[in-house]
């Protein structure tokens, strides 16, 4: 699969900057202006990582992902409003796409509840990956 132009071509490189503490760091203090999209597929993806079954060639892409999530400066820096999050969203994406057969209803609910904690009770459909 081509690699859209926004996502590293190494995401894998960003891996050093992942550790679960990090992270929630950084959803709690992004989560509202980053967007209920892309704090869901970032916890798609955390969930996917815990999975016990996956390979390790895929956590190392999740690590990698979500690393690049953490990071404040990136292709598109976080703090641009309206844009920040874009390049962070593609390459979520991406990887949700790679790893799709992954994402198992158990996944997704994880997902779904603790993506309560950072946004109120939504009455729409959450985005599918």
């Amino acid at each position: 699969m081509p690699q859209n132009a926004l996502v590293p071509k190494k995401i894998e490189q960003y891996g050093r900057h992942y550790d679960d503490h990090s992270l929630f760091s950084k959803i709690k203090s992004v989560a509202l202006k980053a967007g209920r999209k892309v704090i869901y597929n970032v916890l798609l993806l955390y969930y996917i990582l815990t999975d016990a079954h996956i390979p390790l060639k895929h956590k190392r892409l999740i690590v990698g992902v979500l690393g690049y999530f953490i990071l404040p400066i990136d292709l598109i820096p976080d703090f641009l409003p309206g844009t920040g999050f874009a390049d962070d969203l593609l390459a979520l994406l991406y990887v949700i796409k790679v790893l799709h057969d992954c994402i198992t209803p158990e996944i997704k609910a994880k997902a779904e509840s603790k993506l309560s904690q950072y946004f109120p009770p939504h009455d729409g459909a959450l985005p599918n990956p």
